[in-house]
């Protein structure tokens, strides 16, 4: 079986076949007949010329077939064998159909099993297999850690020869999918790049290929951008392509959690080796740790090191200001990042006028304080919709206002078109984030793994 097992998730069936006929050897279309209900599986199959993994998923299992209609389904998939499918994917614990049986000579049999969030009963499935020539075990990632408990048991399954997928659903469980390789696992599913997820958490073809998943192997180390939100990160195409072409064995994942406990086990189920550390984390992590933050960058030889830290934005955010204005600054917020900002600015000798929603400042006082610069260090921007922060602070500072600089580094943010409409010099957070992440790359190459 290939590495990747590409769902064809396409509203038109045309789409579908368009999509399988550009896969590559590396890639097998996995033919979902409920999402196709219609179609004659015979057909379908056909047109594929075989070449396809053969499922029919019930409602229950994230698929459209009803539950109540077992008998159907069964009967549906059993169709499909007239097309002669090269794969079919059979329940865990369902009986061998006798039509599937003799169909056998030429049809694999994938079985499969999700199970219920918190099960976590891979192990002991291992010790009772159905037949069968791959097993896939599909469970969900209710906390960060969730992940590692998948290492034994993928390990095992690959010294003993056994053709095993399994992962964890939902955001928490995407380092199980990208993974899959590195801890043992045979192949992994993929959505396809024109079409969406087959369920959540799957991640497209080229993603995966761009990662080079297919070719992790066990001493590949994992490092990551840990906080939340986090899975529209830049980091993973940052820094990969640093990693291959420093022949780095490392892959860089986003990570979401929210909370300095659940990012501690994580630390080490996962056995992870640098973090990218965002809000919410950059103080409690640390401090976690016994560590002094804020910092937004930690790594270690290998897990039995202890972590080093430092601050990569303090750094970019130091070589942004060396080419700004001087002057006092308006500094908009209060985290992690606002802490960094301020500390920065007064070791430079600026003075500093913070606005934040428990240290209100009237615009009276901005407009007296005349900064000559804005700092926008509040999470407002990361959604599509979100207004600029304070903006009668924001009047009140562009009379004397002659550069603005911005941490969020998604484009054209409300505050971004405010300090462009003001004429403002603007230092983007993207330019940020190049300048800061780039740090970063250095400290993960030179200082996790071998």
């Amino acid at each position: 079986m290939p590495f990747h097992l590409v769902t064809l998730t396409h509203p038109e069936w045309e789409e579908a076949l368009a999509c399988a006929r550009r896969l590559g050897a590396d890639a097998l279309p996995e033919l979902r007949l409920d999402l196709f209900p219609e179609a004659d599986p015979e057909a379908l199959v056909d047109a594929l010329k075989r070449r396809c993994l053969v499922t029919c998923r019930r409602v229950s299992e994230g698929g459209r077939w009803p539950d109540e209609d077992e008998a159907g389904r069964l009967a549906h998939l059993i169709r499909a064998l007239k097309g002669k499918p090269a794969w079919m994917d059979l329940e865990w614990d369902l009986s061998i159909p006798s039509e599937v049986q003799v169909a056998r000579t030429h049809v694999r049999l994938l079985r499969s099993i999700h199970v219920a969030p918190g099960i976590f009963d891979l192990e002991a499935r291992l010790r009772d297999l159905p037949e069968g020539e791959a097993f896939k075990w599909v469970g969900w990632a209710g906390r960060l850690g969730d992940n590692g408990r998948l290492r034994a048991p993928l390990a095992w399954a690959r010294d003993h020869g056994l053709a095993l997928s399994a992962f964890l659903m939902g955001p928490k469980g995407l380092a199980s999918r990208a993974m899959q390789s590195a801890w043992g696992g045979s192949f992994t599913f993929a959505a396809p790049d024109d079409g969406p997820p087959a369920a959540p958490g799957q991640l497209p073809l080229s993603t995966l290929r761009a990662w080079r998943s297919a070719k992790l192997h066990p001493g590949h180390g994992l490092c990551g951008v840990i906080g939340d939100p986090v899975l529209h990160s830049r980091g993973p195409a940052f820094h990969n392509p640093r990693f291959q072409g420093a022949f780095k064995d490392l892959l860089y994942l986003p990570l979401v959690c929210d909370a300095a406990a659940e990012a501690v086990e994580a630390l080490d189920t996962l056995d992870l080796l640098g973090l990218s550390i965002t809000a919410p984390l950059k103080l409690s992590l640390p401090e976690a740790l016994g560590l002094k933050g804020p910092l937004n960058t930690l790594w270690r030889r290998s897990p039995a090191d202890p972590w080093q830290g430092t601050n990569t934005d303090a750094e970019a955010f130091e070589q942004s200001l060396s080419h700004l204005a001087p002057g006092p600054v308006l500094l908009l917020g209060e985290g992690g990042v606002a802490r960094t900002s301020r500390a920065v600015m007064e070791a430079g000798g600026r003075r500093v006028l913070q606005v934040s929603r428990r240290s209100p400042v009237t615009a009276a006082s901005v407009a007296a304080f005349a900064p000559v610069g804005v700092v926008q260090a509040t999470s407002l921007g990361m959604a599509v919709d979100d207004p600029a922060p304070f903006p009668d602070q924001l009047l009140a500072a562009q009379a004397s206002a002659r550069w603005a600089v911005e941490w969020i580094y998604k484009e054209d943010t409300a505050f971004a078109r405010w300090a462009q409409e003001a004429n403002l010099s603007l230092v983007a957070g993207a330019t940020l984030f190049e300048a800061q992440a780039e740090a970063q790359s250095r400290r993960f190459i030179e200082g996790c793994g071998g």
